[in-house]
């Protein structure tokens, strides 16, 4: 297998997921191929660029749509024989992914935008803990209450945001929806440190991003260099769209 480079292709990725790239990055980049398990990440937008880096990498994924396209990217990137999609729950991995534990358990394992929609967070945290080799680490990204909040609000739809702030469904007679759970950091943190892991430091996710992107045409350089100048920062990361956090097994 390849040597990773040194850094993430950043120039490819878009700005919004610069500061979860930042925080991955001495960790994909240290030059150490790694095993990665991407729970929810069927279409492969971080397990390609991933896989690029020279890592294998095994998403595990519901659908059979998105592990297609997948498949489809990972093949145009390259990357083939480095990414492995398998069809089921990130709350059944002991089930999918059997004997994928202990000292022979993934390196890095990524939860990103998945939290907000299984069964139970706690379960699927537990799972892709017990997954994770000791020492291993887990990327997990989610969306962050406040900064649903403030979305609703400045576009028009007080009502829809104060249920949020109360953690109610905004939107509970809109035909064919289904509310996605938000979290704040506290609860972020009490999720990761309950499935027996370590957290570090949060950050927040698409600070400015989002807005800059659909609004302004900004340089894309210079909102990435936004970003991760106030990932980190207070209040600024308190309003993010998302939070983000490496979390540890010991």
């Amino acid at each position: 297998m390849p040597t990773p480079p040194a850094s993430t292709p950043a120039e490819q990725l878009p700005a919004r997921t610069a500061a979860v790239w930042a925080a991955l990055d001495p960790v994909v980049g240290a030059g150490t191929p790694l095993r990665v398990l991407d729970v929810g990440g069927g279409s492969g937008m971080f397990a390609v660029p991933l896989a690029r880096l020279g890592h294998e990498v095994t998403v595990v994924d519901p659908s059979a749509d998105a592990l297609a396209t997948l498949r489809r990217r990972a093949e145009t990137a390259g990357v083939g024989d480095r990414v492995r999609g398998v069809q089921g729950d990130g709350d059944l991995l002991h089930e999918v992914l059997p004997g994928d534990d202990g000292a022979d358990g993934y390196d890095l394992a990524l939860c990103h935008s998945v939290l907000e929609v299984v069964d139970d967070p706690a379960v699927t945290l537990s799972e892709i803990a017990r997954a994770l080799r000791p020492g291993g680490q887990v990327s997990v990204a989610t969306v962050n209450r406040a900064g649903a909040v403030l979305a609703r609000a400045v576009a028009g739809h007080p009502v829809e945001a104060r249920a949020l702030l109360e953690d109610r469904d905004p939107a509970p007679a809109r035909a064919h929806h289904h509310a996605r759970r938000r979290f704040d950091p506290a609860d972020l943190l009490a999720l990761v440190e309950g499935a027996g892991l370590r957290a570090g430091s949060w950050r927040g996710v698409s600070v400015v991003a989002d807005l800059l992107d659909a609004t302004s045409g900004a340089d894309s350089e210079a909102v990435r260099a936004l970003e991760l100048a106030l990932a980190e920062t207070s209040p600024y990361r308190d309003i993010a769209t998302g939070l983000h956090l490496l979390a540890t097994r010991p």
